[in-house]
């Protein structure tokens, strides 16, 4: 049986991952869960799950969660302390879910315990990747992505050698606005912009995915989980999200990873590493779908794709300020103090006045983070007094 800890349970990752842990109970136990305000959701997952360890990290929380677990035979506990706790516990797999850059230590101390770390928290590569992955080659942890393009990638890996990788090829539904105009992007409201045609997602990230910015984040990933240049992994617009991502091997060869756009099989395929367990998902069927599409990027309308690739290529702090100014103009979009353009002019004027030293601890990334952040709200003020 194995022991998993769940960081960021309430969200959807985490309740696909509880809803997959239920329907296979004979094979795992859930240690620890944790959410960042929502006491409620994480009380239910406790019931449902059986977890002996309940964190919330917003300490103010902490006596509204205790109550709700009276009676339950489940520890409760608040802070960043107690996340870094619930992540180096007893847990043998660790589903890293926590939504930005709070998430960042509690990932750290798992990959420095010698945890499985099944990453589905973005942030952790994007800002932090080179320490990351020599952290896990130091400690012996195992990193595996959630993340659906590279957890495809990683099973066309299997049982191959990556010297022998020609070059990886990410694919991107395009967005809800693939087809649109400049004109109707530029005019694109928050409703607009979250209504994703393919995956139900959570806000932010579905404002990536119209941006596009949610595929430069992924490159940023790949490199990292791979080992790759900028140069060698490819975008390519496929708007039935059928194929997740393909690799292409020096000898020619394309594998590919298929799968109906359901969250639950990239992550059943992390949880049962490396076996496999059923999922609800629905099966494909190809001679329905009748035929697939590709495109390559627009990067005149997406330009998300070509800071991204800058931001990889200067390395340093650039992956860590193209993520924050990012995050901070995406909430004010989404709060309608912006225009869906201006997010990526702010990115970019974000990125060319940055002047950091490259981060060598998280410590020095959380720095980073909270300094970019406040110059993108102080440049946003300046433009829109």
């Amino acid at each position: 049986m194995r022991k998993i800890a769940i960081l960021g349970a309430t969200g959807s990752i985490g309740k696909s991952t509880v809803d997959l842990i239920e329907r296979n109970r004979e094979r795992f136990k859930v240690t620890a869960v944790t959410a960042a305000t929502n006491v409620e959701a994480l009380a239910e997952i406790v019931r449902r799950t059986g977890a002996s360890l309940a964190v919330v990290a917003d300490e103010s929380r902490y006596a509204d969660l205790a109550e709700l677990l009276v009676g339950a035979n489940c520890r409760a506990a608040a802070g960043s302390e107690a996340l870094v706790e619930a992540a180096v516990g007893e847990a043998d797999l660790v589903i890293a879910a926590i939504v930005g850059c709070a998430g960042l230590r509690p990932v750290m101390a798992a990959i420095e315990a010698g945890k499985i770390v099944a990453l589905a928290n973005k942030e952790a590569l994007v800002t932090a990747g080179r320490l990351m992955t020599d952290a896990a080659a130091a400690k012996g942890a195992t990193l595996l992505p959630v993340d659906s393009e590279h957890n495809a990638i990683f099973q066309c890996l299997a049982g191959n050698c990556v010297d022998h990788v020609s070059k990886i090829i990410l694919t991107a539904s395009g967005g809800p606005f693939r087809t649109a105009s400049a004109e109707t992007i530029s005019a694109a409201t928050p409703a607009q912009a979250v209504a994703h045609p393919n995956w139900t997602m959570g806000a932010k990230i579905s404002v990536d995915s119209a941006t596009l910015m949610n595929k430069g984040l992924e490159l940023l990933e790949a490199h990292y989980l791979f080992g790759l240049p900028s140069g060698r992994i490819d975008i390519l617009i496929h708007p039935q999200s059928v194929i997740h991502s393909m690799v292409e091997f020096v000898d020619g060869s394309v594998l590919a990873q298929l799968g109906s756009p359901d969250m639950r099989i990239p992550i059943a395929y992390a949880l049962a590493w490396p076996e496999r367990i059923e999922t609800p998902a629905q099966r494909l069927d190809l001679a329905a779908i009748a035929r697939l599409e590709f495109e390559l990027p627009d990067q005149g309308r997406f330009p998300a794709l070509r800071l991204a690739r800058e931001a990889l290529e200067a390395g340093g702090a650039a992956p860590v300020v193209l993520n924050a100014a990012n995050e901070v103009a995406v909430a004010a979009f989404l709060d309608g103090d912006i225009r869906f353009p201006d997010i990526t002019h702010l990115v970019e004027e974000a990125l060319g006045g940055a002047k950091f030293d490259a981060p060598s601890s998280i410590g020095d990334v959380l720095e980073i983070d909270r300094v970019t952040r406040e110059r993108a709200r102080a440049m946003m003020k300046a433009s829109c007094p």
